[in-house]
């Protein structure tokens, strides 16, 4: 049974893993992480983002809207 070796490919130069240094696999750890991480702060900018102009909407709807005191 043959293994299939890991390949990655950096500046469109295949590597295996065989053929990487130890600090080259760190790296690669560490740029997969900081990925992840990127990837979940966009999706949380995009949620506040979209907060934010949900209660832009409601102010500007409250700053239309007359005032209850003026009423009475």
């Amino acid at each position: 049974m043959t293994e299939d070796k890991k390949v990655i490919t950096i500046d469109d130069i295949e590597y295996t893993e065989d053929q990487l240094s130890d600090e080259a696999k760190v790296c690669i750890n560490h740029i997969g992480s900081l990925d992840q991480k990127i990837g979940s702060a966009q999706f949380n900018l995009t949620q506040l983002q979209g907060g934010r102009e949900f209660f832009m909407a409601r102010l500007k709807a409250a700053l239309e809207a007359p005032a209850e005191d003026e009423a009475e």
